[in-house]
């Protein structure tokens, strides 16, 4: 309230380079209604009586105490209503949500399935192993989700499938070397050392690449892409452990005994 005249006043504050923009202006219009804008509408007007320098100031005039405050509120700071423009606009009702989950999940079945017969039908015991080192490694990763926890959205759900075909990749990388050696006449047990020893090096850089970029991706884009690339990461990192320890642990279980003598099994 003004001391004299009892009459509301309104105080402002200005940073360092809004005092001195504020001095130039007052200083240039002594005498000369000064207003203040919203929206392209007068919100306040006041006279400038004078050079109003230290970054602080006055308005005073005749309005009423609820008047000043309303004032007060729109020039604090923060308080202008910023004017918002929307870039894009996605509505999924939960019908929509649910059948895009469900066709998701399906294809990923399918994927997995149609995966499995192509392993066995081409690459026999080997295949077989290979299929039940990706069951583990899908048991893995799903647990793995569940534990950090992971939102499965579909950018995650796609890169969840994706990661899948780099877990069997590794497998047929090992299982073509393995036959390899195999043909040229080693057995079993040293066809599967030097299978895995053979094939590594193109394991890890297929990985590491792939890697990297899911890494880059999460860290610099929105969130339906961190999605995708937080479970491709998880998925990455399991299935090299499925390939390079289950698989070879599989297959070392039946690298003696009859079915390392049935070549056909294996080649």
């Amino acid at each position: 309230m003004h001391p004299v005249s009892q009459d509301p006043i309104i105080l402002l504050n200005f940073t360092d380079e809004g005092a001195e923009i504020f001095e130039k202006i007052t200083q240039r219009n002594i005498g000369k209604p000064l207003a203040t804008f919203l929206d392209d509408e007068i919100l306040q007007q006041a006279t400038v009586q004078e050079k109003i320098s230290g970054g602080e100031a006055q308005i005073t005039g005749a309005f009423s105490v609820e008047e000043a405050y309303e004032i007060a509120r729109d020039l604090r700071i923060g308080a202008l209503p910023v004017p918002i423009e929307p870039v894009s606009q996605r509505s999924i009702g939960t019908a929509l949500g649910e059948e895009s989950l469900n066709r998701s999940l399906r294809a990923a079945i399918i994927g997995f399935l149609f995966v499995s017969l192509f392993m066995i039908i081409i690459y026999r015991l080997p295949g077989l192993l290979a299929v039940i080192s990706l069951s583990i490694y899908v048991l893995l990763v799903l647990f793995l989700f569940k534990t950090v926890p992971v939102t499965l959205t579909l950018s995650g759900i796609a890169g969840f499938i994706l990661s899948v075909g780099m877990a069997i990749d590794a497998n047929i990388l090992v299982i073509s070397r393995l036959r390899e050696e195999i043909r040229s006449g080693k057995d079993v047990k040293k066809s599967i050392e030097e299978g895995y020893k053979n094939a590594w090096s193109s394991i890890r850089d297929g990985n590491i690449t792939t890697l990297m970029v899911a890494i880059i991706l999460f860290f610099i884009t929105t969130s339906f892409v961190r999605g995708f690339a937080i479970t491709l990461i998880l998925g990455i990192l399991v299935s090299l452990f499925c390939a390079m320890i289950v698989s070879r642990g599989l297959l070392f279980l039946f690298e003696e005994g009859k079915p390392a003598k049935e070549k056909d099994l294996w080649v």
